[in-house]
């Protein structure tokens, strides 16, 4: 007996300013712990999602919606024996941020989901008729306001905002200029020490602190970043190998696993998205 097709769909399309899309059918797919730049919100068609979000595990049913903060750690493999489909966008903080100020809503600081699964259907309802006129519409006003009352509705019933730690021992500061030189430079080949001298803490604390921090340590981040050099370095047309190498990774096939792992879809399959979106 064949094993089933998994089938995936991921792309940028034009509304908003540009935002990402994925439309999947998975069996065997497993993501690793990633993060993305953008919030995650995912509509479950069949079956039910496994997935981690801020170290504890969660199932999300048929017709429930998937909530990932943006920058949050996170994983996914399926919670049933015949896999799950589901459909999903990845607004980044500027998008949602002004569709907040253009309604008019109170919300004072960064947008922050707390629940990982909404069941709401009438807000499922409107996503899957705005991912249906992203599929089979060429009508950007229609598809665009789709969109934008599906998120809007999103964020008056589910978000509040984002709770801000106190830093009393300084850390965060230090780390955070770590994760700035991995962004700014992420196929630099740097050590941990060098990481260390600019922290101005000890290899051992960096570790610890940084992955306190940012869910996931130095070397982890680092792939992260790499990785969406690769995605942009991909979009704007560059081949594959070439993107490989510029993003820092070993080879081509090196940029292959990890991409499949975090966005669900091999780079060829992500570059032939971009080319028909």
């Amino acid at each position: 007996m064949s094993k089933p097709r998994e089938l995936a769909e991921y792309k940028t399309v034009n509304e908003l300013g540009g935002l990402e899309y994925l439309k999947a059918e998975y069996h065997r797919q497993t993501f690793s712990r990633h993060t993305h730049k953008g919030y995650s919100c995912g509509v479950i068609s069949t079956g039910a999602q496994r997935f981690l979000r801020n170290g504890t595990r969660h199932i999300a049913p048929e017709n429930s919606i998937v909530l990932v903060n943006h920058d949050e750690v996170h994983d996914g493999h399926s919670a049933t024996d015949y896999g799950w489909s589901y459909q999903a966008i990845y607004p980044l903080p500027d998008q949602l941020s002004q569709i907040q100020r253009e309604a008019g809503l109170s919300l004072q600081g960064s947008i922050y989901f707390p629940s990982p699964v909404v069941e709401d259907p009438e807000l499922v309802g409107l996503f899957r008729l705005a991912f249906n006129h992203l599929n089979h519409s060429d009508n950007r006003l229609l598809r665009e306001t789709l969109l934008y009352t599906a998120l809007l509705k999103l964020i008056q019933r589910h978000a509040s905002v984002r709770p801000e730690l106190p830093d009393l021992s300084g850390v965060r500061p230090r780390m955070e200029l770590v994760r700035q030189f991995l962004e700014d430079q992420p196929a630099a080949d740097v050590s941990l020490e060098d990481l260390a001298r600019l922290s101005g803490v000890s290899v051992f604390h960096l570790i610890r602190q940084f992955q306190a921090c940012f869910g996931l340590p130095p070397h982890a981040y680092q792939i992260q970043a790499r990785l969406r050099l690769a995605k942009r370095l991909i979009r704007a047309g560059e081949p594959l190998a070439g993107a490989a190498a510029q993003a820092g990774f070993h080879d081509q096939s090196h940029l292959n696993r990890h991409f499949k792992k975090a966005l669900g879809v091999t780079p060829g399959q992500f570059a032939r998205c971009q080319n028909s979106s």
